[in-house]
């Protein structure tokens, strides 16, 4: 697949970058260990976490069926939980995620944060000492005391003895299930399945939580009601169940112990900061050039660190973690004194098939020591779908394609009579008959010019097969026109005229603008001289005007068409070109029959777009125009 783009020219980085789809190799479990990081050990942590939230909350549901089912769930819940392999992962788990989330927060350099991290950040920072008490009471409790706890104990707690503690119990269940739900869909957005399962895990996402509150809340009235008869507190409030008052006392002050030293462990984080902040402005700075523009920063931050700092805009789909490639760039010029890959980067870099040239990092993951000259190679616009790998980017090629304007004639002296809404719904349609006849005949409208537009033929097949697509879409205009025109007969005294111009050669390709405004166009000649053979249908008196060029080499006859030689402005040659009266004719020039096969010879190289020609449906219904005979 990338063999011919090397042999126009192309390095083998250059040609893998018009793909950002993952490399369909086979498990290595050298790659695997390699990718593993920290923030993979976090995630790991978190999936632990979030499966015994999950089954706390599935516990919770059964609450709307009765007690008696809440604690036969609970039986099951704590026979894994407390089990001995449950408890390996489950506190060690929660130890680890918690460390790595201070990790996390002395590592990140900057604060140009989205809504969502802020969220996640606030939330999991405040799950430890929301959770701290509810967890030594009832695990703690069990171990140290042996107590023998149950949900009717606890509800009693939570909704009789300390109410309080019942409200601050829904809020940690709410913040710790936010918590983990933005962390999955962080992970999982960059997935390809992921917009085909994101209604139904939006749908579990806030169907669970809803069901497992309105559990608790139901048998919350049962305990009030319980708790009127002397008999069941008796029952269920002993000295083995809820402990002695010497034993609550020693469990609150471990509490209090614990919110201390949390508290001191995340100002010890903000002083670690501080102190490195410190010594990063004594370490010296750098300066990075990028294409626009040098900033300097200080030794130590990454570039997509300093990107953001200084806010240059920078493509990061994953926010700087490592994972989706897209703050890929490339540094321009001495790279020896550059660190070396992580293992993380060189991952990721291979997974996308940018390991092999040493010039392509990854910003997030880059520190430079020294000044240095780069260019990021995707947009700053990219978003998931360019992981997904149904965006792609063009860095500019020249090719051989067909270009077609189509320009509606009298459409300014239709303006003058007409409302402009009137104005704006004919041009539609005619755009939208346009458009239809160029995608069935299997090229891509590319620009829209007012009321004319600019297709392009062949970017995905040889020129041959490009030649002929045009030559059937200039068919295919004229009887799609026909049908507006006949829709309109009892509104518009004057039919729809139009003028087509085309034209075959090399062009440029490529994305062409800046930063939201960025198009995928053709530049060169062979553009201009197409628009200047639209513009001379007016002159001949003809429908259409095509190049000599573009007749032969669809394998026109030389005689089946009128010739004449003329004079295009801007070039220093005259040139030979056809005129058709009649588009509606060419469909008898051309054989309605496909090529048996347009991979075999594809002489103008790799399809640059995927998918081939989209469905017409929806501008055929638009348009209301039924196909072209």
């Amino acid at each position: 697949m990338l063999a011919p783009l090397r042999k126009r020219g192309y390095g083998a980085e250059s040609a893998r970058e018009y793909s950002l789809i993952d490399a369909k190799t086979g498990f290595s479990p050298r790659k695997f260990l390699r990718g593993i990081g920290v923030r993979q050990v976090r995630l790991a942590c978190g999936f632990v976490l979030f499966s015994y939230l999950l089954s706390h909350f599935i516990n919770h549901s059964l609450g709307n069926i009765s007690l008696d089912a809440m604690e036969y769930g609970l039986w099951f819940h704590m026979t894994w939980w407390q089990s001995p392999l449950g408890t390996l992962l489950l506190y060690p788990a929660l130890a680890v995620h918690a460390s790595l989330g201070l990790w996390a927060l002395y590592q990140r350099r900057h604060f140009r944060w989205k809504a969502i991290e802020i969220v996640q950040l606030a939330f999991g920072l405040s799950i430890p000492a929301l959770l701290c008490g509810h967890l030594i009471g009832q695990r703690l409790g069990v171990t140290l005391y042996g107590l023998q706890r149950s949900y009717a104990q606890t509800l009693y707690n939570l909704w009789v003895a300390r109410p309080e503690f019942g409200v601050l119990q829904v809020t940690v269940l709410t913040v710790a299930w936010i918590h983990g739900c933005i962390g999955l869909y962080l992970w999982l957005r960059m997935k390809r399945f992921f917009p085909r399962v994101a209604p139904v895990l939006l749908g579990a996402a806030v169907l669970l939580p809803v069901l497992a509150l309105l559990g608790f809340y139901q048998q919350g009235r049962t305990i009030l009601q319980l708790a009127q008869q002397p008999e069941w507190r008796a029952q269920v409030l002993t000295p083995a169940r809820t402990g002695t008052a010497a034993q609550r006392a020693n469990l609150v002050q471990l509490r209090d112990y614990f919110l201390l030293a949390y508290a001191g462990a995340i100002g010890l984080v903000f002083a670690a900061r501080g102190a490195r902040a410190w010594r990063e402005r004594r370490g010296g700075m750098v300066r990075l050039t990028y294409p626009d523009r040098t900033i300097r920063v200080p030794r130590g931050l990454s570039v997509l660190e300093a990107s953001f700092r200084y806010k240059v805009p920078h493509a990061s789909v994953c926010g700087g973690k490592g994972r989706c490639s897209t703050c890929r760039i490339r540094i321009i010029g001495d790279r020896s004194r550059l660190p070396k890959p992580s293992a993380r980067e060189s991952f990721v870099l291979d997974r996308v098939g940018a390991s092999v040239d040493p010039a392509v990092r990854l910003a997030c993951q880059l520190r430079p020591q020294t000044d240095i000259s780069l260019v990021p190679i995707l947009p700053p616009q990219a978003s998931t779908s360019f992981v997904y790998g149904k965006s792609r980017i063009h860095l500019g090629e020249e090719r051989y394609v067909v270009c077609m304007f189509v320009d509606m004639r009298g459409s300014t002296k239709m303006a003058e009579k007409r409302l402009p809404f009137d104005t704006v719904f004919i041009i539609n349609r005619f755009l939208a008959a346009v458009s239809q006849a160029v995608i069935e005949a299997g090229g891509q409208p590319n620009q829209y010019l007012g009321d004319g537009l600019l297709a392009l033929f062949g970017l995905d097949t040889d020129p041959a097969t490009a030649c002929r697509q045009a030559l059937n879409a200039a068919a295919m205009v004229a009887g799609n026109v026909d049908h507006l025109n006949s829709v309109f007969a009892d509104a518009e005294r004057d039919p729809i005229r139009f003028g087509i111009g085309m034209h075959a050669g090399e062009v440029i390709v490529g994305d062409i603008g800046y930063r939201d405004a960025v198009v995928f166009t053709a530049l060169g000649d062979t553009v201009n001289v197409t628009s200047r053979l639209e513009a001379m249908t007016k002159e001949l008196g003809c429908q259409v005007v095509l190049s000599d060029e573009l007749c032969n080499t669809a394998g026109i006859a030389a005689d089946a068409l009128p010739s004449t030689e003329v004079a295009i402005r801007g070039r220093a040659d005259p040139l030979i070109v056809r005129t058709v009266a009649n588009a509606a004719m060419l469909a008898s020039m051309i054989d309605s029959r496909p090529p048996a096969s347009q991979s075999a010879a594809r002489a103008g190289g790799e399809p640059l777009l995927e998918g081939g020609p989209e469905p017409a449906g929806t501008l055929l219904e638009a348009a209301r125009i039924p196909p072209a005979a």
